[in-house]
């Protein structure tokens, strides 16, 4: 067999790299015992202690890269984690269940063998969360339906995943906590009349509960309330009712400020002939306005004295 075969044994804690021809054709598990076929070829292999570390050299990673470019791929590379983050993004890496360190963009490798590795990506951009269809009551019993956005960003992601599991999520479930207390606490009249007391209370909630965990929110703000049926028929009919009652009340103030204007103007031209002749005139002159032809008879005078006259004659 040593005459034919070429054997290659790897322990229980490396890891073998077979080349052939100064190309990575496979990699060995731990604990991995082969025969291979002696050829014309170059055949070697490389260990690998895994105790010294999980994580790939740069060159081990571009020796990985290059044959899924050359569309040959390793055999084994399986075993290898690649993580591949973007820009604006970092990479939670988590070995064993633990977060270990955050990964700038770029890629990194590990390995898997004897361990349990995984790199969650996190965009570092402010992002938008929407809570959506909330059905609340108030404190008088109306069902409301409340949809409410918030900008957030992590302030700090190595906080955020060891303290939480999801910060998303317990943002979103702290921003639910925070609609209900400021809804179900008040009643609907409240709430029409001070339409910003939700974004206040659920904004002051959101520091409180949040401080700490590593997530930060930038604005926040409801973007509909959406009422039943029969309460915006109710609704419509109150503020109708309103509306005409301020209307009434507008149309009687300024009938009132037209007669007391009309008395003085009265009681001006009473004292004063002048004041009262130019009425007249003034007068006169509307109803020209709308006449394209007059007859004259009696001379200007007659026009002047005798059509228009707010005086009684004496």
């Amino acid at each position: 067999m040593k005459e034919f075969c070429l054997q290659m044994e790897v322990s229980a804690n490396q890891v073998g790299l077979r080349y052939e021809d100064d190309l990575l054709i496979e990699i060995l598990p731990p604990g991995t015992r082969r025969l291979y076929w002696k050829n014309n070829r170059k055949q070697y292999m490389v260990t690998i202690n895994l105790d010294e570390g999980y994580t790939l050299s740069d060159e081990m990673v571009e020796q990985l890269l290059q044959p899924a470019l050359r569309k040959k791929e390793v055999v084994g590379d399986s075993s290898v984690l690649i993580a591949q983050i973007p820009a604006y993004h970092v990479g939670v890496l988590r070995v064993n269940g633990k977060v270990e360190q955050l990964l700038e963009a770029g890629i990194t490798a590990y390995w898997r063998f004897n361990r349990e590795v995984s790199v969650e990506i996190v965009d570092t951009r402010l992002q938008m969360l929407e809570v959506a269809g909330q059905e609340i009551l108030t404190k008088d019993k109306v069902n409301l339906r409340v949809n409410l956005v918030a900008n957030w960003h992590y302030s700090d992601v190595l906080v955020a995943f060891e303290k939480v599991a999801s910060p998303k999520e317990l943002l979103y479930r702290e921003l639910q906590f925070g609609l209900r207390e400021a809804i179900g606490t008040r009643t609907l009249d409240e709430l029409l009349e001070n339409k910003n007391i939700i974004d206040e209370v659920v904004s002051t909630h959101i520091k409180q509960k949040m401080v700490g965990y590593g997530v930060q929110t930038v604005s926040l703000g409801v973007r509909d309330i959406i009422l039943p049926g029969d309460m915006k028929a109710i609704l419509s009919q109150v503020v109708e009712a309103e509306k005409a009652a301020q209307a009434n009340v507008i149309r009687r103030r300024e009938e009132t400020s037209a007669t007391r204007s009309l008395l003085n103007t009265a009681k001006v031209m009473e004292n004063n002939p002048v004041a009262l002749r130019l009425k007249e005139m003034e007068t006169l002159e509307r109803i020209a306005e709308r006449i394209d032809k007059i007859s004259v008879v009696g001379g200007l005078d007659q026009v002047l004295h005798g059509l228009i006259n707010i005086q009684p004659k004496g």
